[in-house]
């Protein structure tokens, strides 16, 4: 009897131990609304690799579409019409002489973020673009675009780096770049640069080489 109750003790124990930790009904607690942990790259040094604070973010956390695995790895670097580069098996070092040009990959749900914030940012320069003011060669001022993306709570701190027409930024999470210009007006979203052009934020391409 004594061997009996020692048993039906050690069981009671263990389911007691076992629901710690779990709401009532085996309710689980939501995941975070928050956006994801900053994308960027990770080299030795230098900016693209600084976590940033948020800025562009949606009201309401966006849905992640099913995503094959391949679609969460870097992308090739953009040649300057935007298409991937293609560079064959003949090139040799081909990989580490581009290291500098390449981003930082992108999960689904990274992506899905970045295109919600590229929504916001095309809007705010759709007001730039509506209001008109560009100059000869069809740019906006850059006053202009900076004041666009303010309102979005996008600043220094969030590498925002306006010329030409051209404007990227950080949003904590992924970069979102864009043009706009009397004729123009794009946006993307991707991962910031290992090496991006000195003097700008990580979301700017090096054009340089090694």
């Amino acid at each position: 009897m004594l061997i009996g109750r020692s048993v039906t003790a050690a069981a009671l124990l263990a389911l007691t131990t076992a629901a710690c930790g779990t709401q009532p009904g085996g309710e689980r607690t939501a995941p975070s609304q928050s956006p994801p942990p900053s994308a960027g790259a990770q080299p030795a040094s230098g900016s693209s690799a600084e976590a940033r604070p948020a800025c562009a973010q949606p009201a309401e956390a966006p849905a992640v579409p099913p995503s094959a695995t391949a679609s969460a790895s870097a992308s090739p670097p953009a040649g300057p019409d935007g298409r991937p580069e293609q560079h064959g098996d003949g090139a040799p070092h081909y990989a580490e002489n581009h290291a500098y040009r390449m981003q930082a990959s992108l999960t689904p749900e990274k992506r899905a973020w970045g295109a919600a914030s590229a929504k916001l940012v095309r809007a705010e320069l759709e007001k730039v673009r509506e209001a008109g003011g560009a100059g000869e060669d069809g740019a906006f001022p850059e006053e202009r675009v900076a004041a666009a993306l303010a309102r979005l709570g996008c600043g220094e701190e969030h590498g925002v780096h306006i010329s030409d027409g051209f404007c990227g930024l950080h949003t904590g999470t992924v970069c979102v770049s864009g043009r706009v210009t009397r004729d123009e007006l794009t946006t993307g979203v991707h991962g910031a640069y290992a090496e991006p052009q000195p003097g700008t934020g990580p979301c700017v391409e090096n054009r340089g080489g090694h």
